[in-house]
């Protein structure tokens, strides 16, 4: 699998010897993908094989997404497509938590044939519910369960990158978000924890760390920053000592350390000096969502425009290298023309290098479903091109600059032997949603590039959101 949602592939040859084999199919955003890979590292360990198609296994596990009406239809769907071409199915994930209207759960009724339901992060009832309906092949009294993720675990993106889930849940009730009732308030997972799993990647090959959760911010507010231990040593369970930790761990590696879903607290200040000194990424996945005081309060977002803009500014100022993506929604209930046009302001006056945009959608279960001032679906996806319009033209611009420097870049896909150019991602550029480096063929017909290992290009072009490169 390459992306973030889709088949899971075959670990072994299904089946062989009447080995228990399971299906698997993961959907939805780097959180999700976290929990699928515990699952499928927690089947390996327990002798279990999986396999690439549904009529071919044993059961099928489909590990859903809840958020948007389109990610719930696409998790229906596949649910339904599990039930016609297996009838084993064992659902898992955010939709498994939603109700319907009628106060039920969602998926037993639309489909009352799965075997099971479980809520997201939920390794151990899903490992119950396989155990009820496949026993497994391994005595449990000698089963190898690993630790942590790594040369042990299972991972669904290439070898060379990985997410790191440092907690679960979120303790925000944006009016337009119903992750919280889905995945519950903020859990921050013990510090020694997520450092022990973070140095088993890194040994296993990991180039490139991707710190994921709902907000990477508030990590160990939960727990009042509680001084943890890691190699003997106390570490407060906090946003500042992790990031200096993990560029600690990274560094005999050369690897990269990635921060996304940052809120813009004041204390995110102190992690930019670490950016700075190039023991965390310089790069921060900000979800500012609008800019408009009066919008961001119908929103019950934290912050304001204004000071977002100071902020910026300040980070800028503390490390000129740093590379800011963000997300926006267009056409949020009872949002006036003049306020979306203060949304385009602050897109130019910001100048996010990476932003998209999402036309506002009616969530079930969401607050924002009972605001005034609903906006009709074309206005929406009209205000949506809009700010995607200067969103796009910014990101043009600040591309541009790149033009004549030399970085270093990771490459993630490189043509046969390598010598017939690669595509690769820069600091500027996360997996799957940003941009990418275009590398030419090599000036010099021995110089290999290979998947997985870092270069460094000279940039020679821009091509819309992406680089090109020529290798150095």
């Amino acid at each position: 699998m390459t992306d973030n949602a889709g088949m899971v592939p075959e670990t072994s040859s299904a089946g062989a010897a009447g080995v228990p084999t399971v299906a698997f199919v993961s959907l939805g955003c780097p959180k999700a993908l976290t929990d699928s890979e515990l699952i499928l590292t927690q089947l390996r360990a327990e002798g279990y094989e999986t396999s690439k198609t549904f009529a071919g296994a044993d059961l099928v596990i489909v590990n859903t997404c809840g958020f948007i009406d389109d990610a719930v239809k696409e998790s229906l769907d596949t649910i339904g497509e599990a039930l016609a071409e297996n009838g084993r199915v064992v659902v898992t994930g955010c939709l498994g938590a939603k109700a319907d209207t009628g106060g039920g759960n969602l998926v037993r009724g639309v489909h009352p044939k799965v075997l099971a339901v479980t809520g997201p992060h939920a390794t151990q009832e899903v490992m119950d519910a396989v155990h009820r309906h496949v026993p497994k092949p391994h005595d449990p009294f000698i089963d190898l369960v690993p630790e942590a993720r790594g040369s042990a675990g299972i991972k669904l993106t290439p070898r060379h990158y990985a997410y790191l889930k440092i907690s679960e849940g979120c303790n925000h009730r944006c009016t337009f978000c119903i992750i919280p009732g889905l995945r519950g308030d903020l859990v921050s997972r013990p510090i020694g924890d997520v450092l022990g799993e973070a140095r088993a990647l890194f040994e296993s090959g990991v180039k490139e760390l991707l710190i994921v959760s709902q907000d990477t911010s508030a990590y160990g507010v939960d727990v009042k920053y509680r001084t943890g231990f890691w190699d003997g040593r106390p570490v407060k369970t906090r946003l500042y000592e992790l990031c200096e930790a993990l560029g600690r761990l990274a560094e005999p590696y050369g690897a990269w350390v990635r921060l996304h879903y940052v809120y813009p607290y004041p204390h995110v200040d102190e992690v930019l000096p670490l950016m700075a000194a190039g023991q965390v990424l310089p790069y921060l996945d900000v979800p500012f969502q609008h800019s408009h005081p009066e919008v961001l309060r119908r929103m019950k977002r934290p912050a304001s425009g204004e000071r977002n803009l100071e902020r910026l500014a300040r980070w800028r100022e503390a490390c000129p290298e740093l590379v800011v993506r963000s997300t926006f929604i267009a056409g949020f209930p009872g949002e006036t023309e003049a306020e979306f046009e203060d949304l385009l302001a602050f897109m130019r006056e910001a100048q996010i290098d990476r932003a998209g945009c999402f036309a506002y959608s009616p969530v079930d279960g969401a607050a924002a479903n009972d605001l005034p001032g609903a906006l009709p679906a074309e206005e929406r996806e009209a205000r949506r091109a809009r700010f995607m319009a200067v969103a796009e033209d910014v990101s043009a611009r600040r591309l541009q600059r790149r033009v004549g420097a030399t970085m270093q870049v990771l490459v993630d896909h490189a043509s046969a032997l390598g010598r017939k150019g690669a595509r690769a991602r820069s600091y500027a550029d996360a997996p799957e949603i940003d941009g990418t480096v275009r590398l030419l063929p090599p000036e010099k017909a021995s110089r290999t590039l290979k998947a997985g290992e870092f270069a460094r290009a000279r940039i020679v072009a821009t091509e819309g959101h992406d680089l090109v490169g020529m290798p150095v």
